[in-house]
């Protein structure tokens, strides 16, 4: 066994004073740097920036585009401000995530060009929109940790012949053999530049449908499944991302029991989906005929879409229910609402699928006419979209919108102890994902370049609340943690929302922005009557430092929202996080910890120890881990911050491992009278699975 990994093991033991060693993962982190056949023996050495520079550019390696539009002079100063840091990796999960997953190396994989710094330089120089001072700025933030790009952006920018920088992208599938084959190309094309993929089925056609008149012609939504498995499957951006693809289908689509077969441990092979992750859409109307112990019927979207002329994925399910249930021309079927809800909960014990999207929840949030009918591969992104028109030749007859991710997250720890105001790192984050859209055009899938032209949406993320929650001697989910999540992410939103005014005010409003719908965007009107501003005494300490914005801060932004609108169609999504997390030295999104010292399988290596950060004998009674802190304290941090969220918050389910059917669905309907929009997975805790860590989305956290 190497050194550094035998170092790292010591976290596992503690020692002759029953104290954690933390500082046996330092001396893992300098070994595997330092020691035999570490990474400074492994990394090629330059004489100069300049001959590294020249060596990435003549042997295609690097970009030089985004390079050319600064001075060689202010260039050297960026990396020189990015090596005055002395940057050191809070951890070696970090430091072997780094070097395993995003540094850049020779093409035969024999050493490494870039440290942490050159990645950091590189980033920011992508993202500067061409000014020196934003990208001096993005150095500042990401170097110091309080800003962290997701892993498609921080792998691939700056980079030659890499990937796209978005996460992930949402697409609709139309009830057409020219739609669903351009599903396919489209996931075939995103999925070779290391996006995930998600897809909307509820407006096919159910099994036994007619096709051209004639009964009993359709296959339904399964053979679609396996086509596109095998599509992301197939398409791995050179074998450096596992590509990733989800589905999702309304609940009350016909093929919704086969749909939730597909992952049971027992599913024959034909229909057995392996890879896939499913979602499934849940209007309210669901739940309340499971309340009423009443029959749940399922609607032929072929029926739905000629009666009411639009997809049946475009249906508010809840306000047409009963007028759909009558509707003699519409065929229907019925089943108990109340195994529905079972079922769920016995396949997610199983698989952890399927993610739930509360619709009319996130529709009750959406300014634009336009429904959110569908989530993302990790069911933050919500956002509507427009069918596109394909003609019989597989051409565009109308280009409509589709959805892409543009995603990264702020430490929330960083941010809070830094010596500057949250407001600078928020502006930053801004700014950096604005230069992800306007330098994204994905020419290939054509409804997702216009929604990313049109829209320009961001989702501007956080990670590390238990982590700062806990340095801070704060119980997760305690009264005073609820207050500063209402306060830091009522901030956040402020904020953000100004420095897209500021963009408009600059450039122009995105297309649809009408600016007085705007002064209502999401649930802004409640900002004018409610404070969002600490209470208690131990809270405000912690905002000392940090301008908050008062109700006359909120009128005013509002007011300048009727006026210059906004540049961006939606500004802020949590994601998962993982391996950024990692290398940033944080706990993950806004959940709890799984364990205080986090056990992982890291391919050849075998297992290694992640320390939560600040980890010490006085922090260790503020981590407890999320099997034991209760789904009820964990949803209410959710439904907080989701308040001040436009978009959606990955949110897991930790449940212990003696749980039932019964427990999980009363965690559903906790979580949708809380106002969650969405649940991700659902882990049981299992001795496989305990402290093993949660990568979940490939795109968005690998």
């Amino acid at each position: 066994m190497k050194k550094y990994l035998e170092l790292n093991a010591y976290l596992n033991l503690l020692d002759e004073n029953g104290e954690i060693q933390v500082g046996k993962d330092k001396e893992a982190v300098r070994e595997f740097f330092v020691g035999p056949d570490g990474v400074n023996e492994n990394t090629r050495f330059f004489h100069t920036l300049e001959e590294k520079l020249d060596f990435l550019f003549d042997e295609g390696y690097y970009d030089p585009v985004p390079f050319s539009v600064f001075e060689k002079e202010e260039i050297t100063a960026l990396y020189k401000q990015a090596y005055d840091h002395k940057f050191r990796f809070p951890t070696f999960v970090g430091a072997y995530k780094f070097y395993t997953q995003y540094a850049l190396k020779t093409r035969d994989g024999s050493c490494y060009l870039e440290r942490f710094e050159d990645r950091v330089v590189a980033t920011a120089i992508k993202l500067s929109l061409g000014l020196y001072e934003l990208a001096s700025l993005l150095v500042d933030e990401i170097i110091t940790g309080r800003f962290q790009p997701a892993t498609p952006t921080f792998l691939n920018a700056g980079r030659r012949d890499a990937g796209d920088m978005v996460s992930c992208f949402l697409l609709r599938i139309e009830d057409s053999m020219e739609s669903i084959g351009r599903a396919i190309n489209s996931s075939l094309q995103l999925s070779k530049r290391g996006g995930g993929v998600a897809l909307l089925l509820s407006n096919i056609r159910e099994e036994g449908a007619p096709i051209k008149g004639i009964e009993g012609r359709s296959s339904g939504i399964i053979p679609i499944m396996k086509l596109l498995e095998d599509s992301f499957s197939y398409a791995n951006q050179l074998g450096m991302r596992q590509g990733a693809g989800a589905v999702y289908l309304n609940a009350h689509h016909p093929d919704i029991m086969k749909f939730l077969d597909t992952k049971r441990e027992n599913a024959d092979e034909k229909i057995r989906i392996k890879t896939l992750s499913l979602g499934v859409v849940i209007p309210d109307i669901t739940f309340e005929l499971a309340r009423k112990n009443e029959p749940m019927y399922l609607f032929s979207p072929y029926d739905v879409e000629r009666v009411y002329g639009v997809p049946f994925g475009d249906i508010p399910v809840t306000e047409k229910y009963y007028e759909m249930v009558e509707d003699s021309r519409i065929r229907k079927t019925k089943m108990d609402a109340r195994q529905f809800f079972q079922t769920i909960a016995e396949i997610q014990t199983e698989s952890g699928y399927p993610y739930l999207l509360f619709e009319d929840t996130a529709n009750s949030a959406n300014p634009f006419p336009r429904r959110v009918n569908m989530s993302n591969l990790c069911s933050e992104i919500l956002q509507p979209n427009t069918p596109s028109v394909m003609a019989r030749d597989g051409s565009y007859e109308k280009v409509g919108k589709d959805i892409s991710c543009n995603l990264g997250s702020m430490n929330i720890e960083r941010v809070m102890h830094s010596e500057h105001p949250l407001e600078h790192t928020v502006r930053a984050a801004v700014a950096a994902l604005t230069g992800v859209v306007l330098a994204t055009d994905i020419l290939e899938v054509p409804p997702v370049a216009e929604a990313n032209r049109t829209m320009r949406s961001i989702g501007l993320g956080q990670m590390n609340l238990h982590g700062f929650l806990a340095q801070e001697h704060i119980h997760y989910g305690s009264e005073e943690a609820l207050e500063f999540v209402d306060v830091y992410f009522a901030a956040v939103r402020y904020y953000a929302l100004s420095q897209s005014a500021d963009f408009a005010e600059a450039f122009t409003k995105f297309e649809g922005c009408s600016g007085a719908d705007f002064s209502r965007y999401g649930v802004l009107g409640k900002y004018t009557e409610e404070d969002h501003l600490p209470t208690s005494p131990k809270i405000k300490k912690l905002f000392k430092e940090h301008n908050l914005p008062t109700r006359e801060d909120w009128k005013e932004l509002i007011g300048r929202i009727e006026r210059v609108g906004l540049f961006h169609s939606h500004l802020l999504a949590v994601p998962p996080t993982g391996s950024i997390s990692y290398v940033n030295g944080a706990t993950p999104s806004i959940h709890p910890v799984t364990s205080p010292v986090e056990v992982r399988k890291e391919g050849k290596m075998g297992r290694v120890y992640y320390p939560a950060p600040g980890l010490s004998s006085e922090t260790l009674p503020y981590y407890e881990d999320a099997f034991k802190i209760g789904y009820e304290k964990l949803i209410d941090t959710y439904a907080v911050a989701s308040q001040h969220t436009d978009q959606g918050l990955s949110c897991t389910l930790f449940m212990p491992g003696d749980c039932t059917t019964r427990d999980l669905n009363r965690a559903y309907i906790y979580a949708w009278r809380k106002g969650l929009k969405t649940l991700y997975y659902t882990r049981v805790r299992q001795e496989a699975l305990e402290g093993t860590g949660i990568d979940g989305c490939v795109s968005c956290a690998l």
